[in-house]
């Protein structure tokens, strides 16, 4: 998932066209055991409630158009008809409009029940009162959503990833084989250092005279392949941040801690790939289409980005030929990647808060989200899904994903493993101020008009401002 608009809207859409999550209503909320895995307890509907009783009646926003309300509505039905105690209404808000229409109904008390909720408002909405606890949704389960996917406000969860993504690299394995270079590495703990990614990196760029960086005669300004980009949108930066031993900001969010030198070192590193080592195109951190202007394009022999991609753009290009791999990310001192996933909360106005969380866990488990985590768009949230071989197989061992066994090393260990961690909007507050002001501050880093320390040191105040909401 993405940050920002597309993260929800681009995934809604997917979700549409793949059709109703690929969930069949069978009077008892089992998917088809036809091409769906088994549910367990964890995913079962509320159970038939007396005959006669009425149905407790609840709301849930999302953002999108009408149309797509209507659909997500049809997904609704199917859960309204496989119990009778809850009866569960679809409200649809233009993307443009949703925030500000959420804020219009908490100041009038009418907010809905439950709906999405951008990654980036979670905490500050957490901070206002607004969002409920929901760490007893998975009472009495099998299984848990994975620890780094629980947005945490003073301890308490108070939201759940809807889905999984992590941030991997991903490669060209005919660049590679041409170049008579290995493979990335899939396991993490073979995972490269990053000189050993850099070394790598130039010896997969090539200039029209099919020089490599540091080779007499090599031309900075003609080359037609590259080894390496390394995505640097804000929010994805900070995975060298961490890694480098410093971070945007403190473990409990509370503190920018970016003016450390250990921060600034590592997004230089990035920037140096195209300034100094000459092995990435310029990149200003401005769209999130790295892998499709990279390894997808044909430019570019490996790049970093987030596991939707397999989804979202790869499955196409693999069967137009493209012959791609997925390793785990290179690191710098200490390896990191980062978890993110798109929030589904339950408003605290509501008066039914444990049929919200009962209408959340059914919507948002793997059984009826089957056709986006089958493409390989979403990554299942419940740790089982990691840890039951059989449910990895179900979940990996299809013609949409890479290699079973190096998909499941670069993948499925890497999101369980110590280097996955949260992404900073599940713990701190006002991230999209802060990201937004810094991808200003560093536009002139990636030309190299200035350095990363330097700007940032320039701009320190107003970041930490932003974080606290502040100009």
């Amino acid at each position: 998932m993405k940050a920002g608009k597309r993260i929800g809207a681009g995934l809604l859409t997917a979700v549409l066209a793949l059709g109703l999550f690929g969930c069949s209503n069978n009077g008892n909320n089992e998917p088809s055991k036809s091409n769906e895995p088994s549910g367990g307890a964890s995913t079962k509907a509320p159970e038939k409630s007396p005959e006669n009783a009425e149905k407790v009646k609840i709301t849930y926003s999302m953002w999108g158009s009408a149309e797509e309300g209507n659909k997500t509505q049809e997904v609704a039905d199917k859960f309204n008809a496989s119990q009778d105690k809850i009866e569960v209404e679809v409200q649809a808000i233009p993307w443009e409009n949703y925030m500000t229409k959420l804020n219009t109904l908490a100041t009038a008390k009418q907010l809905p029940d439950t709906g999405m909720l951008r990654e980036d408002g979670v905490i500050q909405w957490s901070s206002q009162g607004m969002l409920n606890d929901v760490s007893s949704m998975y009472d009495g389960s099998d299984s848990k959503p994975l620890d780094s996917l629980a947005y945490k406000y003073e301890g308490k969860t108070v939201a759940y990833a809807a889905a999984n993504e992590i941030l991997l690299l991903y490669y060209n394995k005919d660049m590679f084989d041409k170049a008579n270079v290995p493979y990335p590495p899939a396991s993490l703990d073979q995972a490269w250092t990053w000189d050993e990614f850099v070394e790598t990196a130039k010896k997969l760029t090539i200039d029209k005279n099919g020089k490599h960086p540091g080779e007499d005669g090599f031309d900075a300004q003609s080359i037609v392949q590259y080894g390496a980009s390394v995505e640097n949108l804000p929010w994805q930066l900070e995975t060298w941040a961490i890694g480098n031993g410093g971070g945007f900001y403190s473990n409990d969010g509370k503190e920018v801690t970016i003016g450390e030198e250990a921060s600034a070192e590592a997004i230089q590193k990035v920037a140096d790939l195209y300034l100094k080592d000459h092995v990435a195109p310029l990149s200003v951190g401005q769209t999130d289409d790295g892998i499709q202007r990279t390894v997808i394009a044909g430019t570019v022999a490996m790049a970093t980005n987030g596991a939707w991609n397999v989804g979202t753009s790869l499955n196409t290009a693999k069967e137009e030929g493209l012959n791609y791999g997925v390793a785990v990310l290179p690191y710098m001192k200490e390896k990191v990647t980062l978890n993110t996933g798109g929030a589904n909360v339950v408003f605290s106005q509501t008066k039914h808060p444990e049929e919200a969380m009962a209408w959340l866990k059914w919507y948002t488990s793997e059984e009826n989200n089957w056709g986006l985590i089958s493409s390989g768009i979403w990554m299942p949230t419940l740790e089982k899904w990691y840890t039951d071989e059989a449910l990895t197989r179900k979940w990996v061992e299809n013609p949409n994903f890479p290699d079973y066994d190096e998909y499941k090393s670069a993948v499925v260990d890497y999101a369980q493993s110590s280097a996955a961690r949260p992404a900073s909007w599940f713990y701190t507050n006002h991230t999209t101020d802060f990201n937004t002001l810094l991808g200003s501050v560093l536009g002139d880093v990636w030309t190299g008009k200035t350095t990363a320390k330097d700007a940032i040191a320039k701009n320190l105040d107003a970041l930490k401002a932003a974080h606290t909401g502040g100009n």
